[in-house]
């Protein structure tokens, strides 16, 4: 019996996936359940499972775009499972059902080149500069001259030259164009205004550098500082509720609960897993989260429903090294938190110079539905809560809140 696979629907809204790489050949024998290949949505990089055992015969090709419900592979589950090291035989009745009429290409004639000749691009380089042909020696087929040929015989005013300059071109993933084409939109479809402050984090510090080996002893995470700043997150939005807020046609909705999307960078790109209901966690739920999905993520296994409805964004470049952003808006969000790396800088403290560890913290909005005052305010309520933890997050019972 020929099996027919088809592609199934990864989530709602998608329509089609792109075949990103076969973990199976052409003829081979599969299990019921195996990984046959990756699929990219333009949401995330799923797993396609064989559904019945057989030997298989793929119909389409890596980086091709296939609609969801169409047929990808044929799966023979009449055949039988190959001895070790026998090769897999595909049966007739696969090979008729795959064959396919084909026309005969016409023969195309080769063209040669007498040796010294130029290609049309070179020929308009070498006479452009004045060059003679014959001067050039030709690495072309045949002796041609090629394009790179003439260029690198071309006199350079103390440029170096006959150094490598190749390119390499690769094709987009379905995931990148679909991250791309949001990115775009939020910048052209909103107006993105980006507010900017700074942390002393000295007070996160002496809270980590205390509690931190008890912390991860007993809860098995570490203490971090996405928890800090999630929690000093909810407490802002609950204080402005035009952050934790977005545009429908013509009205606002507001939320009464904080789904905190993380970006992470995974093996694919971008991806903004989200915290459900941050407002109910606490630090050990905040970082057992966030390292659930942080993993999730960049394994590839992440699902379409993890990666859907958060309400606001919280974007850390500061892991790679970066001093200020300006992120960009999570759309249909209105709001994103960027942290940044932290540096030990001079600030005033008490009337005096101190060096305090420093972060810059950056807040892009939709300035259509956040006025400048709830924006400022908002980040504002942030840095206060990161520079007051025990007070303002831990409501001065430091052990109690950490649950140890």
């Amino acid at each position: 019996m020929i099996l027919e696979m088809k592609v199934p629907s990864p989530g709602e809204s998608i329509t089609e996936v792109e075949i990103a790489e076969w973990l199976v050949q052409d003829g081979d024998y599969v299990e019921k359940d195996q990984a046959i290949a990756e699929v990219d949505s333009d949401k995330a990089t799923l797993e396609l499972p064989a559904e019945q055992s057989g030997v298989i015969t793929l119909k389409a090709e890596e980086g091709d775009a296939v609609a969801v419900g169409a047929v990808v592979c044929l799966i023979d589950t009449g055949a039988a499972k190959p001895e070790d090291d026998a090769a897999p035989a595909v049966k007739e009745e696969v090979k008729e059902a795959t064959k396919k009429e084909e026309a005969p290409k016409p023969a195309v004639k080769k063209e040669t080149y007498a040796s010294g000749t130029p290609s049309p691009a070179a020929k308009k380089i070498l006479e452009e500069k004045g060059i003679q042909a014959a001067s050039v020696a030709g690495t072309g087929r045949d002796g041609r001259i090629t394009k790179e040929d003439a260029v690198k015989a071309v006199p350079s005013m103390g440029t170096p030259t006959g150094g490598s300059r190749g390119e390499s071109r690769s094709k987009l993933s379905m995931l990148r164009r679909k991250v791309a084409e949001r990115l775009v939109s939020a910048k052209n479809e909103t107006a993105m205004l980006t507010t900017f402050n700074e942390v002393d984090m000295s007070p996160i510090f002496e809270l980590r550098k205390k509690y931190k080996e008890t912390f991860k002893a007993k809860h098995g995470v570490s203490l971090g500082f996405m928890s800090f700043f999630t929690k000093a997150v909810v407490r802002a939005l609950e204080m402005y509720p035009a952050v934790n807020s977005m545009i429908d046609g013509k009205e606002m909705l507001t939320y009464d609960f904080c789904d905190i999307s993380i970006a992470v960078s995974g093996p694919k790109g971008l991806m903004v897993p989200v915290i459900r209901n941050a407002e109910n966690l606490t630090f050990r739920g905040v970082e057992a989260e966030v390292k659930r999905l942080a993993i999730r993520a960049r394994e590839g296994e992440i699902t379409v429903d993890e990666m859907t409805g958060g309400t606001f964004t919280i974007t850390n470049g500061g892991v790679f090294g970066s001093m200020l952003s300006t992120p960009i808006i999570n759309p249909p969000q209105s709001a994103i938190l960027g942290m940044h790396n932290i540096v030990e800088r001079p600030i005033v403290k008490d009337g005096a110079v101190a060096i305090a560890p420093i972060m810059y913290v950056a807040l892009s909005y939709d300035h259509r539905i956040i006025d400048g005052k709830e924006s400022v305010g908002f980040l504002v309520a942030v840095k206060e809560a990161l520079e007051s933890p025990e007070e303002l997050l831990m409501g001065g019972a430091v052990e109690k809140a950490l649950e140890l």
